[in-house]
């Protein structure tokens, strides 16, 4: 029953799954985010049937022969229905098109190994040679360890690959869900031009227990959250999950070449009157 009827989190309160669905697996009682896959991300936010992914059956290796990681790499790959814990492709927003990186927790807490970086980087630099905006859903609980060395690479890689991108001119808008932690935060997840979180995601590099135990104090309240770091100007909107697609829409036309106008305005005319 609880797969059809599920308690919120945060308030308790149960919720018939359709319902759910409807608001975008946000709370009605309390308005908390619940965590969602990376197919639902793809639904919530772009124009029905435009997302193409690229690399799909790209993953990783076990390159250091980790105890029992080949196990869990089959396991996670089983729950989630992914080959990794990183999707990306192109698609549109209101005809807009834009390359797309979405981070999906169900696969080992999607966690920053070799294929995740390799992933995100080949995303950055089609949308660099595409001309096109990123827009990147970060979520993860930081480096993945099984890879040592090799997944601390990946905050270098993925970060240069962003750089490019950026000197290009291109409009990179990235979006901090809960949890962005560990070395996704440190890297690309906060080298965006805009921004963006969801309400009361947390986002750090180290979580708040970690830092509790270290400097043996105790953490303002709502420390790491999303509303918190807003107020200490580290981001630049929160922006709720029913109000994102919009928002969106809204950045991507204000960010938009002047040619690249032209053609969407003459594609909405046409089919205005066609």
């Amino acid at each position: 029953m609880s797969n059809f009827f599920p308690k919120c989190p945060e308030c308790g309160m149960p919720h018939f799954i359709k319902i759910l669905e409807k608001s975008l697996h946000v709370c009605p009682e309390c308005n908390h985010h619940h965590r969602i896959d990376s197919q639902s991300r793809i639904k919530y936010t772009v124009d029905k049937g435009s997302f193409q992914e690229h690399d799909k059956h790209l993953d990783t290796t076990d390159p250091l022969g980790f105890p029992q990681y080949e196990e869990r790499l089959k396991k996670a790959k089983k729950q989630s229905g992914l080959t990794e814990a990183v999707v990306w492709g192109t698609a549109t927003i209101e005809t807009v098109p834009i390359v797309l990186i979405v981070m999906d927790t169900n696969f080992i807490m999607a966690s920053l190994g070799s294929a995740v970086g390799e992933k995100i980087t080949r995303a950055f630099e089609y949308a660099l040679d595409n001309k096109l905006p990123v827009i990147a859903f970060c979520a993860s609980g930081g480096a993945r360890m099984q890879e040592g060395i090799l997944s601390l690479m990946q905050m270098a890689k993925t970060s240069a690959a962003v750089k490019k991108h950026s000197e290009a001119g291109l409009l990179y808008i990235s979006i901090l869900t809960d949890p962005t932690a560990g070395g996704v935060t440190a890297s690309f997840a906060y080298l965006g031009d805009i921004i963006i979180a969801e309400p009361k995601a947390l986002i750090c590099f180290a979580g708040p227990r970690v830092i509790e135990q270290t400097i043996n104090q105790k953490l303002p309240e709502g420390f790491q959250r999303a509303e918190f770091l807003l107020d200490h100007g580290f981001l630049d909107k929160i922006i709720p999950r029913p109000l994102l697609r919009d928002t969106l829409a809204n950045m991507l036309k204000l960010h938009m070449p002047y040619e690249i106008k032209e053609v969407n305005n003459q594609y909405r005319m046409g089919k205005q009157y066609n």
